[in-house]
């Protein structure tokens, strides 16, 4: 080997080490910021009583005008709310341009599916249903995130109240409720204590947490300490006994649930009664049905029948919704 291609090794080694330590760097520097940006990200909201500072420059819209019209119908901040609630960190205009773009593949199904009656109705229908699939995925990550935080919320309780116990204020335990918690109830408490340190007040900062978990629980818990600092006592004595209140009422609410199974399996065995019996038709005597199709009076009726299945199923599901 001569001494040009040992220097010139030399030079790619060295290139390829500084290369290696100088994104080294870049990705431990991106890596604060976006923890840095974690816990400005509640803290940069409106507070449910005081006014807080923006402390991050928010998203800009695509379209002005669009943000403007979607801000007369309280669209933007309800659509905010719920992604919070989520979880997620999407941004609603990321949302809704995909709710958008979806319309598109949502009209080619619509008219591939070639619907004997109102095709036009049908495209639509399918276009808009496709549309509202990331809406509704937002929606079932919010319910199965909600659901997770009140089943992990009691032991939240009996940690805070423990570590009271052994002499540790409410800010360092909720620190180590954090730590110590897994998700969602980790994260969401990491954000209260990340607000109360960067200057919030802890009502602020509990009033937060209550808009970001919507939960009857969570409404008695910050109730409950607000109202120790107004008049004292004892603090983990009060949320232990609360605790037990949240585990007694989850054993009525099993008990509700298991006592309204019936009347649930009832709405859809209901609902999918129809649909059923009219693809086995289709499938056993495909001209069963075609006299109907192409009478107008029977496209009326068979669309006046979707419309109030529709109903009676919604109808069915708030009766067995029986709130605890």
């Amino acid at each position: 080997m001569t001494s040009t291609s040992i220097l010139f090794l030399f030079v790619l080694i060295f290139g390829v080490v500084l290369g290696a330590v100088f994104f080294g760097f870049r990705f431990l520097e991106s890596q604060k910021r976006k923890k840095v940006s974690q816990m400005l990200q509640t803290a940069g909201g409106d507070a449910a009583q005081v006014q807080t500072k923006v402390l991050i420059e928010p998203e800009k819209p695509m379209s002005q005008a669009l943000a403007n019209f979607l801000d007369k119908f309280n669209v933007v901040r309800q659509l905010d709310i719920h992604i919070q609630q989520a979880g997620m960190t999407t941004s609603v205009y990321n949302l809704l341009i995909v709710m958008v773009l979806l319309l598109i593949p949502g009209a080619v199904v619509g008219a591939m599916l070639k619907a004997p009656i109102y095709p036009a109705v049908t495209v639509a229908a399918v276009a808009i249903l496709f549309a509202f699939a990331p809406y509704l995925y937002v929606r079932r990550t919010r319910t199965k995130r909600l659901a997770a935080f009140e089943e992990q919320f009691p032991e939240a309780l009996d940690f805070l109240a423990r570590a009271m116990r052994a002499g540790h204020a409410f800010s360092i335990s909720l620190e180590m409720l954090s730590d110590e918690s897994p998700q969602p109830l980790g994260q969401e408490f990491r954000k209260v204590f990340n607000e109360h340190s960067l200057g919030l007040p802890v009502e602020t900062a509990l009033h937060n947490l209550q808009m970001r978990v919507p939960l009857l629980d969570v409404g008695f818990f910050v109730s409950a300490v607000l109202l120790q600092r107004e008049t004292g006592g004892n603090l983990s004595e009060i949320l232990t006994k609360l605790a037990v209140l949240i585990r007694e009422r989850f054993k009525l609410k099993g008990a509700v649930k298991a006592a309204s199974a019936h009347g649930r399996l009832t709405g859809t065995i209901l609902t999918l009664m129809p649909i059923c019996l009219m693809a086995g038709l289709i499938m056993v005597a495909p001209g069963y049905l075609q006299g109907m199709v192409k009478d107008s009076t029977g496209r009326v009726l068979i669309f006046v029948c979707i419309v109030l299945m529709l109903i009676g199923h919604m109808a069915i599901k708030k009766i067995v919704n029986i709130k605890v």
